[in-house]
């Protein structure tokens, strides 16, 4: 996965878009430019999962998108998904990755310097720093790393590296101008009235944000 991929990253949440269906908010936000977006849904049942990825999967590559499932690499097997991110206590990258094959997308959530070197290491095409600001959509991550938690993941690998948690058109500039190549949003897309204006507010934000790293 290129840098230029992850400008913006888009996290679903079934239950932040209310009655709309899912895969219209995922087409308007493709609709705006984004390049890569996640499946997210803790509580589906397998097959539900393999149904929405399947369906989603087929949208995103209608775009020329990238389609990743969370967490659940037997998932994204089944259904074709491009990918699968893992956090720290889900399945280790290395079963992941024995289980889809070196072509497919794996991406993990790290805190540490030492966990994204070991994620570089062990084979993953990209890195989230997760999580940065406080959010009540990440309940399962304990501290956020801020400002200085980009900066330091950054020095220590050169992946392609999105930052997750409380991101929202307001911060996305300074996270990226502390080191980050793009951002993942759940909240700020999933809960927007106008989807598409929410994207390309946060696709502005990152520019300004590389623009400021640039000097």
């Amino acid at each position: 996965m290129k840098a230029e991929e992850v400008s913006l990253y888009v996290v679903t949440d079934p239950v932040m878009i209310g009655e709309r269906r899912l895969e219209d908010v995922c087409r308007e936000a493709l609709e705006a430019g984004v390049r890569v977006f996640q499946l997210r849904d803790k509580q589906a049942s397998t097959r539900s999962l393999i149904e929405q990825a399947v369906r989603l999967k087929r949208l995103a590559e209608s775009y020329g998108a990238t389609f990743l499932v969370n967490d659940r690499a037997d998932v994204a097997a089944v259904s074709g998904a491009h990918g699968v991110h893992v956090g720290q206590d889900d399945m280790p990258l290395d079963e992941a990755r024995q289980m889809l094959g070196r072509h497919t997308v794996i991406g993990v959530s790290v805190q540490t310097p030492g966990e994204a070197r070991a994620a570089e290491k062990g084979g993953a095409d990209y890195l989230a720093a997760n999580l940065v600001f406080e959010t009540p959509t990440k309940t399962d991550v304990e501290g956020n790393i801020g400002l200085d938690g980009v900066r330091r993941l950054r020095a220590a690998s050169g992946l392609p590296l999105v930052a997750i948690g409380g991101i929202k058109a307001e911060n996305a500039a300074s996270v990226v101008a502390a080191g980050a190549d793009g951002v993942a949003v759940v909240s700020a897309v999933m809960t927007a009235k106008d989807v598409k204006k929410a994207c390309w507010e946060l696709i502005d934000a990152v520019e300004e944000g590389r623009r400021m790293r640039r000097g």
